[in-house]
């Protein structure tokens, strides 16, 4: 479902509070939420031996959020420079940084090898040769091109730019042990906000199949395999929840049967976003306008730059109306921002209370892949970000954009190439 119905207890009664002492529209975060979901996913997997979650930065890349997951003892998954120094500004160690990268640039590679390094995960066997100097663990992104099928937001991967191919990987292993690697970890990531649990523990299976085919031919063993994210929440009311238990369940008998055929098992590793943070966020908008034309628009002070995913995925996000709660719907609306867009849509065609100026909106399941994905199109700003805390204190943990920021970068000195 949607937020939680206990998250909603502690948080509607306080959100005019909120939204007077701080302004909207802002994302807001539940420490107590992210805590949960992270021991359960601890316990779920604590069966298979070895496991660790690396949370996906680009999800939500806020250094107060990231201190809670290292305060789990989760590691980070890290996609570019800005994310590894992120990672890095909260303390996490070499072994703590999962690096992905894809077209990885010689600016990347020096970030990801500064400072003691990280876990260098190579999107593509070309990149062995471009790696300035080989770590010792390496790891490699699988593709399996036909073998799989992907999902909606990844899609075919055949189609995928992501990864070493089937037909690659053996070679992949064989270079990067020439150039001085002598401990390995394999990965892939085939799909988005699966639901299905069962195509996880196909993914599961799938990279043990391959670890034990790449290990037999060069005579090595795996430390780690990693199914990446995917895990996916429920955004619509009627939506199903992944079966967390059976996907444990399931994964932990793979590996032991793993264990079995090849004398010792692979830890576990994954990189949960937005299963990890998605549904404790929430962006909270006001009702500033009402046009009634061919449709009734009901027009809030957030825009795509806050929320980009229903207009560019027709992603369903649900919306509350603070105080109307439990209101029956008695009129169809779209839900818009004032970006001169006509995708700029938190809602299209929505049953809702009657809206008036000044009503408080709650969008649900922002929590992940919301204000990281912000742009500044138009000049529109990014919001800031508040936390509900563990003691129910409400936290500024990031500021809103203003005006300045965005011309920040018209300050520079004067350059210029000759003619």
């Amino acid at each position: 479902m949607p937020l939680s119905a206990e998250y909603k207890s502690r948080l509607y009664p306080r959100l005019p509070e909120i939204g007077r002492h701080f302004g909207t529209p802002f994302h807001i975060y539940d420490e107590r939420g992210i805590r949960a979901t992270g021991q359960a996913l601890q316990s779920t997997f604590a069966a298979t031996g070895g496991f660790r979650e690396f949370f996906a930065v680009k999800a939500l890349p806020n250094p107060t959020i990231m201190a809670i997951m290292a305060n789990m003892g989760f590691g980070f998954d890290c996609s570019s420079t800005a994310e590894l120094l992120l990672a890095r500004r909260i303390g996490a160690r070499p072994e703590d940084i999962l690096f992905t990268s894809n077209n990885t640039s010689a600016e990347d590679f020096a970030a990801a090898l500064a400072d003691g390094g990280c876990i260098l995960n190579l999107d593509d066997i070309s990149l062995v040769a471009k790696t300035p100097t080989m770590p010792e663990l390496i790891c490699f992104r699988y593709n399996p091109g036909e073998r799989r099928s992907g999902n909606a937001i990844i899609g075919n991967p055949v189609e995928a730019k992501y990864g070493v191919s089937h037909d690659q990987i053996v070679e992949a292993y064989r270079l990067a042990i020439k150039r001085g690697a002598k401990r390995f970890g394999l990965h892939c990531m085939l799909a988005s906000n699966e639901l299905n649990y069962r195509y996880m523990v196909e993914t599961v299976n799938m990279l043990l199949e391959v670890a034990a085919m790449v290990g037999e031919r060069l005579a090595i063993r795996f430390e780690f395999i990693n199914i990446g994210g995917g895990l996916g929440i429920p955004y619509r009311p009627e939506d199903q929840a992944l079966d967390l238990p059976a996907l444990g369940r399931e994964t932990a008998e793979s590996l032991r049967n793993f264990e079995v055929k090849n004398g010792y098992v692979p830890a576990l590793y994954m990189e949960s976003g937005r299963y990890m943070t998605g549904p404790h966020g929430a962006l909270v908008t006001t009702a500033i306008n009402r046009k009634d034309i061919y449709r009734t628009y009901i027009g809030v002070d957030a825009c795509m730059s806050s929320l980009m995913r229903p207009g560019i995925y027709g992603a369903y996000h649900h919306i509350d109306v603070i105080g109307k709660e439990d209101d029956p719907a008695t009129e169809v609306v779209d839900v818009v921002g004032a970006l001169c867009e006509n995708n700029d849509k938190f809602a299209i065609q929505r049953s809702l209370p009657e809206i008036e100026d000044g009503d408080l909106l709650v969008i649900h399941d922002t929590g992940a892949h919301g204000h990281a994905m912000g742009f500044n199109y138009n000049g529109r700003l990014r919001p800031k970000e508040l936390l509900l805390r563990e003691d129910g204190a409400v936290e500024l943990i990031r500021r809103a954009e203003t005006v300045a920021d965005y011309f920040a970068t018209l300050h520079f000195d004067a350059r210029i190439l000759a003619a």
